[in-house]
């Protein structure tokens, strides 16, 4: 999935599979991970956040299956 980056302090990149429903995350400090199931509005409302890294904390992490992909 192709990644775009960010300007975060947390977060380096993020990418998204509307078809698929499929957050990728990539974190500053190491890992890649991929959030299921997460909507486009809610894709939307993260690039939107003025904080990307508390937007996830508190809104996709609590409620998203997620797998470590690298």
């Amino acid at each position: 999935m192709d990644r775009l980056p960010v300007s975060s302090s947390n977060l380096a990149s993020v990418g998204y599979d509307e078809v698929g429903q499929v957050l990728e995350v990539e974190f500053r400090h190491g890992g890649v991970y991929q959030y299921v199931g997460v909507s486009p509005t809610v894709f939307d409302e993260l690039m939107a956040a003025d904080s990307l890294g508390s937007y996830l904390a508190r809104r996709i992490k609590p409620r998203y299956p997620y797998r470590r992909v690298e």
